[in-house]
């Protein structure tokens, strides 16, 4: 949807297991109504545990996962939607999408390809417009907690260092994604640092900055299917 041209790209191609959807705690009801009416079958025992916070439900035609995240989507950093979700028609804003792949502790090849279509299709900005990403958000972000510059600008290294091994991607559209990198990651460094971030920078990998939350899905998941 955001990335058209990028995602017809054959080496950045992947295949789709699951959906991530967000929507406001007040709108969880209807939404869940709204599933059971199309067939969508509830996980009712992770949604019993978890349901003021995130839903888990199965496409059960497509056999495809739904997760669904109520205003804060907490995986391996915690981030507030709730006023993010106003500024796009489709999707979070694109910065925002950018984000819950550059969080990701345990990144994969196919979060690369994500953020690399993203890269792609869209310019850096410094506000919040429709197709281009807000680079001073992010710095901002990352000015105030080390946690999150340390993961984000960890998955930005490697994937510039995936982009450059890719052998099916074109010169020119791997310059272009590695240029957009580095004028993100120079934003977010020239971005003034709060004192708690400088205080927690010292103790740095000594403490997880992380959390693996999706791995208690995963368990709460195949216990109901089992």
């Amino acid at each position: 949807m955001r990335c058209p041209n990028a995602a017809a790209h054959p080496a950045l191609a992947r295949k789709v297991p699951d959906i991530d959807l967000i929507t406001s705690k007040k709108a969880s009801k209807a939404l869940s109504e709204m599933f059971v009416e199309m067939g969508v079958k509830p996980n009712s025992m992770f949604n019993a545990l978890h349901g003021d916070r995130r839903m888990l439900f199965t496409d059960v035609k497509l056999g495809r996962q739904i997760d669904v995240f109520l205003d804060i989507f907490e995986m391996c950093h915690r981030f507030d939607f709730s006023k993010r979700m106003s500024l796009d028609d489709r999707t979070l804003p694109l910065a925002d999408l950018l984000l819950t792949k550059l969080q990701i502790i345990e990144i994969n090849e196919k979060d690369y390809k994500d953020v690399i279509c993203l890269f792609l299709d869209h310019p850096l900005s410094e506000r919040d417009e429709k197709e281009s990403i807000n680079s001073a958000y992010l710095a901002s972000l990352c000015s105030q907690d080390w946690g999150v510059h340390h993961t984000i600008t960890r998955n930005l290294d490697w994937t510039r260092a995936f982009v450059k091994d890719m052998p099916d991607l074109e010169p020119d559209r791997k310059e272009l994604v590695i240029s957009r990198i580095n004028v993100l990651l120079d934003r977010i460094e020239k971005e003034p640092k709060s004192l708690r971030w400088k205080m927690r920078a010292r103790i740095g990998e000594k403490v997880i900055w992380y959390d693996l939350p999706d791995r208690v899905g995963k368990i709460t998941l195949g216990q109901e299917n089992a």
